[in-house]
């Protein structure tokens, strides 16, 4: 393909195809005239090549066109954007002819047709046209404009007027190329045309070297203007339905200045005469009606000598206008209400939103370019924002005097505006040939720095109306005891710009992370909860001015609001009555790498090693004090250490006022305990060597006045190789590691030292036997053994019944023989 556009660049301009002559080169004497090297290599002069025989370039027609329909567009709807376009030039060529010849307006019967672009599709002829009431194009025009490629008719009617830089000529057409799009979807192309004071022509071709032109022996059947009929490709019969022209048209050429209508069929009803048979089966069946309706009023017989009609159904067609929606930001910002623009966004813009966006910016931009743009932040965030992050960017629609040039434009926002929706039209873009895409230039430069100020103002105007109702609100309170508390406020008391931070505040963020250059801008708009606000969102401004005595800009990072809070980093801050800023927030730690600083105040992470709020680098009582401290708790700090060897770096003395016993606290450098969890849990990580040199170096802080410590100590003290004191020390540790933030380690070593010390709590030996496992039978076993059982006992039981029997007979027998004798 890059081959073919290749050649299609050297060809436009240069070649006459299908008239097999060759144009003349309108350059040529600009390249005489222009500074070029008297040699043009060593010992080649170019006095010398110009004496050679000079020839002309010459192209293979039908390859040339083979290129054009087929390699400069991407998507063959475009061409019914192109010839709407053109349709419009036409039109636009017209009216700015009108201001010096009203005349030109009307047609040979001295009516005034109407500017306007209409679209016809004839579903037998399987053709689409598209007609205009334009300026036209005699014989001779549509030899020149349509029969030789790369010349623009547009182009040359500004050169003929002078009106290049002219902006009542809203014309977009240049290269002279996109009407043969057109051949796309269609296999001949018919152009039947009318210009004043000429015939009415009729321009065919198929795109195979050559082209007929004839005056029309219809006669004059446009009046003025031109039809294009396209007879529609097997393969592009979708254009034949009046739903997809629609949509195209909509899409490309919604905001065209000229009405542009669709032919459509509909749906009527209406009344009509009851016909003769129908009357006489009428009046059969209000014979047999009651006799009573004789005495109908007066008023129901003048109904009856009214004429008798019925209801029918039929299939009528007519011309729906497509371009309802007006360019509103060609219109005058202070000529516009809130709800125009709101509708526009929700009809234009994004038909997803059914809400009014946060804001909007409406601005046009002169000097070294000139453009209109609107922007808007939608209300609602749309489904996935932040899921495929990294292949969304910023997208704005583009227009080029408002044709849709783009409507995915990714080349003026950073990715972390790409909430922000909106558009830009310019009349000044470089386009391509194919006009779907623009140039790399200088232009798109300076369009992107400017929207991308715009976008930044529309949010710093919002913060900034959020903290003067908070201004407000203090005042109107100021002696007055409020009744109700923040907890209780409505959806309609939330700040606008609150509502926006919980929709995009993650993409505030990671502008900070990605734009070195605004990231101070950004660092303005971003809010946090705190350990003193409740649900009250806080700017960095508002926290340092709150905390005006703080050398730093303390913070806490972990999983939610209720863990954080638990956490004994925050002890020695409340007793201090100093503000902490919650990160809860997956990309919370990660601006802060970024931005170290605010105003000249660094962010310190209160998990961290060294912070001293106890003053005991300014106090020389202080810090005798701790040295003391440390030298009684060296055995308990010497066996921790050994004891957890390499599970930890140090084991010190907590200097700040806590409550808890021991916090794991983190180096200066290195992940904290919840990057740390964050990095583990990312898919696609993995035990490196960045990873051991990033893990957190772990600080055991002992609070010296708890008295599980003092007795940790002196259990050290009395048997340091007990089994139950490393126990109870690792314990201490995991418990401490788990309440920090962290996350155990090894879980079945944590779980059995726990089992070990709950033992020894009960007074049971860790190491007893357990009793006897008890011997189970099934059920069906039982029963054939209860069987077993009963028959033996049966047998048992006839066997004692024979001995019986026998000792009966042996009696029977000695009385009968007594009786005998």
């Amino acid at each position: 393909m890059l081959r073919h556009l290749l050649l299609v660049a050297m060809c436009l301009g240069l070649f006459a195809p299908f008239t097999a002559t060759v144009m003349a080169n309108d350059d040529a004497e600009a390249a005489a005239s222009a500074d070029e090297p008297a040699d043009l290599f060593p010992g080649v002069s170019l006095a010398e090549l110009e004496k050679g025989e000079t020839q002309a370039f010459d192209a293979e027609i039908g390859r040339l066109m083979e290129i054009i329909i087929h390699s400069l567009y991407s998507h063959k709807e475009v061409f019914l954007r192109e010839l709407v376009s053109n349709a419009g030039d036409a039109l636009d060529k017209v009216r700015f002819l009108s201001l010096t010849d009203s005349t030109i307006l009307k047609d040979e019967a001295g009516e005034q047709s109407e500017l306007a672009i209409h679209i016809d599709v004839d579903q037998d002829a399987k053709t689409l046209t598209i007609r205009d009431a334009g300026v036209g194009m005699t014989k001779k025009d549509l030899q020149q404009n349509l029969g030789v490629v790369a010349r623009s008719g547009t182009s040359r009617f500004l050169e003929a007027m002078g009106s290049k830089g002219d902006d009542s000529l809203q014309l977009i057409g240049q290269f002279g190329v996109g009407f043969y799009s057109a051949y796309l979807v269609a296999d001949r192309v018919t152009v039947t045309s009318k210009a004043s004071g000429d015939d009415q022509h009729i321009w065919t071709s198929k795109a195979d070297g050559a082209f007929t032109v004839i005056k029309d022996p219809r006669g004059n059947t446009l009046g003025r203007g031109t039809a294009v009929t396209l007879h529609l490709k097997q393969d592009a019969t979708e254009f034949l339905q009046t739903g997809e022209i629609e949509t195209v048209v909509q899409r490309y050429s919604e905001f065209m200045e000229f009405p542009i209508y669709l032919k459509v069929e509909k749906t009527v009803t209406e009344e009509v005469p009851v016909e003769d048979e129908d009357e006489d089966e009428q009046d059969a069946g209000e014979a047999t009606e009651d006799n009573d309706e004789l005495d109908a009023t007066e008023e129901n017989d003048e109904e009856e000598k009214a004429p008798k009609t019925k209801t029918v159904t039929k299939t009528v067609e007519e011309y729906k206008r497509l371009n309802e929606n007006k360019p509103l930001w060609t219109r005058n910002k202070n000529d516009i209400t809130d709800e125009e623009y709101n509708q526009f966004f929700k009809a234009a813009i994004d038909k997803t939103q059914t809400e009014a966006p946060f804001s909007r910016s409406h601005f046009k931009a002169e000097g070294e370019v000139e453009f209109n743009s609107l922007l808007f932040i939608p209300s609602k965030a749309e489904q996935g924002l932040y899921d495929n992050y990294y292949t969304k960017q910023a997208q704005l629609k583009l227009y080029v005097r408002r044709v849709l040039v783009a409507d995915k434009f990714e080349e003026f926002m950073p990715r972390y505006l790409n909430f922000v929706k909106g558009l830009v039209d310019s009349n000044d873009l470089p386009l391509n040939v194919n006009r779907e895409q623009l140039q790399k230039s200088k232009v798109l430069k300076v369009i992107g720095k400017k929207v991308t100020r715009k976008a930044l103002d529309m949010l710093r105007k919002l913060a900034e109306e959020e903290e003067d109702d908070d201004e407000d609100d203090e005042e109107s309170t100021d002696g007055e005891d409020s009744e109700e508390s923040t907890d209780d406020k409505s959806e309609e008391e939330i700040s606008t710009f609150t509502k926006f931070w919980e929709q995009y505040g993650k993409s505030i963020k990671l502008g900070i992370m990605e734009d070195q250059k605004n990231k101070q801008k950004l660092a303005k708009l971003l809010r946090f909860k705190t350990t003193t606000s409740g649900d009250k969102w806080v700017s960095l401004d508002q926290y340092l001015a709150n905390n005006d005595e703080t050398k730093s800009i303390y913070f806490i990072a972990g999983q939610n609001e209720d863990q954080i809070k638990a956490s004994p980093f925050l002890e020695p801050f409340a007793a201090k009555n100093i503000e902490v800023l919650l990160f809860t927030d997956t990309l919370d730690e990660y601006f802060t790498q970024h931005l170290s600083e605010y105003e000249g105040v660094k962010f310190q992470s209160v998990s961290k090693e060294g912070i001293d709020l106890a003053g005991t680098k300014n106090s020389k009582s202080a810090t005798k004090h701790f040295e003391k401290v440390e030298e009684d708790f060296k055995p308990l700090t010497d066996f921790l250490k050994k004891t957890l060897g390499q599970n930890v770096a140090k084991v010190v003395i907590a200097k700040n006022a806590m409550q808890s016993p021991v916090v794991i606290s983190t180096g200066g450098y290195g992940w904290s305990a919840n990057m740390e969890r964050i990095v583990k849990a990312q898919a696609f990580n993995k035990n490196d060597g960045m990873a051991s040199v990033m893990k957190s170096q772990k600080t055991m802080e002992l609070n010296y006045r708890h008295p599980t410590i003092k007795a940790l100590l002196a259990k050290v003290q009395e048997d340091a190789e007990s089994a139950i004191t490393k126990d109870l020390a690792e314990l201490l540790f995991d418990s401490a590691l788990l309440q920090s933030g962290f996350v155990a380690e090894d879980a079945a070593t944590f779980a059995s030292r726990i089992q070990r010390l709950v033992s020894s709590g009960l007074n049971v030996d860790p190491e007893a036997e357990l009793d006897a496992e008890p011997e189970f039978v099934d059920e069906e076993e039982e029963e054939e053994e209860d069987n077993e059982n009963e028959d033996e006992a049966d047998d048992d039981e006839a066997d004692e019944t024979e001995d019986l029997d026998e000792d009966v007979v042996e009696d029977v027998a000695e009385d009968t023989a007594h009786d005998e004798l």
